[in-house]
């Protein structure tokens, strides 16, 4: 297994460059330059001049693309034009919320979508099994930004004066303070430090700060907040989950093992959890990878409807704004993530099949 997943991580790198290489051209291609973005449609030539030589953007971009390449190797991601300030620095505040976000959506899919799968294949051809697929259809055709909104309307607008109001934007309410869990503890961290920097990222995913501290009424704000966007975006991946359960245990429940499993007089629970879902599963674990491009895609406009200030909102400002720096440093990261992600899948098919072996 240490040999396969050795030869996958060798495998990726030539996928992260073509990433890097493909979002390094396009980004400059795109109508627009920064310092039109930045400074202005009247912007003088000779300021721009100036702006170009100070960001290197004067260059060839081959050259521009050699020297980014060899400050990416010394951990260097650049500073944004924008903000003037490490990409690292905005990229460690930032990329909490996005994975806080997108792990209860994804959790939010597998929650449902697995159950709604295999009652849909238990109960297949029933009013059961009609309903769900036709939820799975509706949630696969709805458009993430269009539900959000949807959303919004409905539980910040109609029901404003009921209990089932929601917030609509931000992750926390104005005057409610989520205080870091290495203050709570009085831990000594010294700031500007790897450890300061390590406390700070897992201080940002509020939901696991506010648990960890256990500041149940700040936890219930938080939850609040990401009730709404969490929902819009596990949509179609949870659309997605129940189809392919669905699927895939319709095929294992024709075996001839489930067969004779039923015949010699195992309860039906025990037959369905037992025999059929775990050889099911594969194919859905194999899906429920693939989502996660799904929930960082989706991030994008989740959180610029939402007021989330997470990756997503960020890279759509900085797209905006045509700030290469954090355009391709948040790139880089979401394409090692997701092919981190697809990584844990294929060495999860051991522990799920046994039978597996990964050569």
């Amino acid at each position: 297994m240490t040999q396969y997943a050795f030869r996958r991580i060798l495998y990726s790198i030539p996928v992260i460059f073509g990433i890097l290489l493909v979002t390094f051209v396009m980004a400059r291609s795109i109508p627009g330059d920064p310092c039109t973005a930045m400074l202005g449609e009247k912007a003088s030539q000779e300021a721009c001049e100036r702006f170009a030589e100070q960001y290197g953007l004067n260059k060839p971009i081959a050259v521009q693309f050699g020297i980014y390449m060899k400050d990416i190797f010394s951990g260097d991601f650049g500073d944004s034009i924008r903000y003037s300030r490490p990409v690292t620095t905005i990229l460690l505040e930032r990329l909490p919320t996005t994975i806080e976000l997108g792990l209860i959506a994804l959790f939010l899919a597998v929650l449902v979508g697995i159950p709604a799968g295999i009652i849909s294949a238990v109960k297949r051809n029933s009013f059961i099994d009609v309903g769900v697929m036709i939820g799975a259809n509706t949630g696969v055709s709805m458009p993430v930004y269009w539900l959000g909104l949807v959303l919004a309307y409905v539980f910040a607008l109609l029901l404003k004066d009921t209990p089932f109001w929601l917030p609509p934007s931000g992750r926390i309410s104005a005057g409610v303070s989520a205080i870091p869990f290495y203050e709570v503890f009085q831990w000594e961290v010294i700031e500007g430090t790897t450890k300061y920097a390590f406390m700070e990222f897992f201080a940002n995913m509020y939901v696991f700060n506010s648990i960890i501290t256990r500041d149940w009424e700040v936890l219930s704000d938080i939850i609040k907040h990401i009730i709404l966007p969490s929902v819009a975006l596990s949509t179609i991946p949870l659309a997605i989950i129940a189809r392919m359960t669905r699927s895939s245990m319709l095929e294992v429940l024709r075996q001839d093992y489930i067969r004779t499993a039923r015949a010699k007089g195992l309860f039906e629970r025990f037959v369905i959890m037992k025999h059929a879902l775990r050889n099911a599963l594969l194919p859905v674990i194999t899906i429920i990878g693939l989502q996660v491009g799904t929930l960082f895609a989706g991030a994008v406009l989740t959180e610029t409807i939402f007021g989330f200030a997470g990756v997503g909102r960020m890279l759509f400002e900085a797209i905006t704004a045509r700030d290469f720096p954090i355009v391709q440093g948040f790139t880089i990261v979401i394409a090692v993530g997701y092919v981190a992600v697809n990584l844990l899948v294929d060495l999860s098919y051991v522990f799920i099949d046994p039978r597996i072996r990964l050569d």
